[in-house]
């Protein structure tokens, strides 16, 4: 099932496919807007990267493949000549620094604006986000998105594969493909936004074909033990309703099994729910599990140390967490030694810009933080446990 013996230390090193991981904490995956209007990432993303490259693995936040899968101001891009040099800057502080990266390759759907990218969002059907959407002028309406061609998905899934192609030319190890979260492919994948009657949508297998496709094309882009692909069964963020969500992910796990991906990313695993235990036991490469956190309005005590323990004796090879990353840049070694943590700050500096909030956060060997920050929980959807 797994390419290691049992273990119950995330402490333990794990071989990756090619890659030498030296414990099995993953940084998830957490958009914070700090690129540029343009989607270049600057040097203030290599500082905040490279104070956390102790992680086993850093999956880089959600990156944009092409303008029109731009969700939020200021999220990174990963389509331009520019975009690339951007990423090198922070891949090489991260390496320089000893650590390991991945880039998550996200398309929003209809989850974006036209205040955001300049173009109307795109989606597998004409079913508007119900929510607002954040932009430069603050919350605006969400805007109907226009229905995908037959040749606007296959436009798109070769944006990914070239986003791929570009994340290797930015030095990353790897790239992870979003298909969570109410995104494009969840969208997709779900019965209450694809409402379409051609080859993409009707019956699980149609619903599923462009998250397969898409994985499979980027997988021949930079060869499979690159790619990572996440998921969130029944996750409802973004307004998604799944429908058959036990049909769901068994087949979209069988169309994609025979790739030989570097691994697969499952959000809010509880060992104690039937389909991650099925997903599980299916899934014959690595498993790397987010722990479902959510109970808690702000990081648990031990920062999660517990319930990633609890995923890795239940058959979990990795396991990825998000708001105890953001910090504390040395979690790793806080948790190791059961230290205490840095609570998180206040929620408008999750994603407003600047150091506050990102690069602040303190090490256990410098001067501990201000003692009134108040610890807040993220907005949902933005980010990960």
């Amino acid at each position: 099932m797994t390419n290691a013996p049992a273990t119950t230390s995330l402490f333990e090193p794990f071989e990756l496919g090619p890659l030498h991981l030296p414990n099995r904490l993953v940084m998830a995956p957490l958009t914070r807007n700090r690129a540029g209007s343009d989607g270049v990432p600057g040097p203030l993303m290599a500082t905040y990267y490279a104070q956390r490259a102790s992680a086993g693995l850093i999956i880089a936040e959600a990156t944009t493949p092409n303008a029109v899968g731009q969700t939020f101001p200021d999220i990174p891009a990963i389509h331009r000549p520019a975009h690339v040099a951007g990423w090198r800057q922070v891949t090489d502080a991260v390496h320089a620094a000893g650590g390991r990266m991945f880039l998550q390759l996200q398309h929003g759907g209809r989850v974006g604006h036209p205040d955001n990218s300049g173009l109307t969002p795109v989606a597998p059907s004409p079913v508007a986000l119900p929510d607002t959407i954040h932009t430069p002028a603050g919350r605006r309406p969400s805007v109907v998105p226009r229905e995908m061609t037959a040749g606007d998905i296959r436009s798109t899934i070769a944006d990914f594969a070239q986003a791929a192609r570009n994340a290797v030319a930015a030095g990353f190890a790897g790239v992870e493909v979003h298909a969570a979260n109410g995104l494009l492919l969840h969208q997709f994948i779900a019965r209450n936004t694809n409402r379409r009657t051609d080859a993409y949508g009707g019956s699980v297998a149609n619903r599923i074909r462009f998250a397969a496709e898409t994985t499979r094309a980027v997988a021949e882009a930079i060869g499979a033990e690159r790619v990572g692909l996440r998921i969130s069964p029944a996750n409802t963020v973004n307004g998604i309703d799944e429908g058959d969500t036990d049909r769901i992910y068994p087949a979209l796990l069988d169309a994609v099994g025979d790739l030989g991906l570097a691994y697969l990313h499952v959000e809010f695993a509880d060992p104690g729910d039937p389909l991650y235990r099925r997903i599980r036991a299916g899934w014959s490469g690595v498993l790397m599990a987010n722990p479902d956190l959510r109970r808690f309005r702000t990081l648990p005590a031990d920062g999660g140390r517990g319930a990633g323990e609890r995923l890795l004796a239940s058959g979990a090879d990795l396991v990825s967490l998000g708001r105890a990353f953001i910090a504390n840049p040395d979690l790793v070694g806080r948790l190791r030694a059961r230290a205490p943590l840095n609570p998180l700050r206040e929620q408008y500096s999750m994603y407003v810009g600047g150091a506050t909030g990102y690069t602040d956060y303190p090490a256990l060997t410098a001067p501990a933080a201000p003692a009134d920050h108040r610890a807040l929980s993220l907005t949902a959807g933005c980010s990960t446990t």
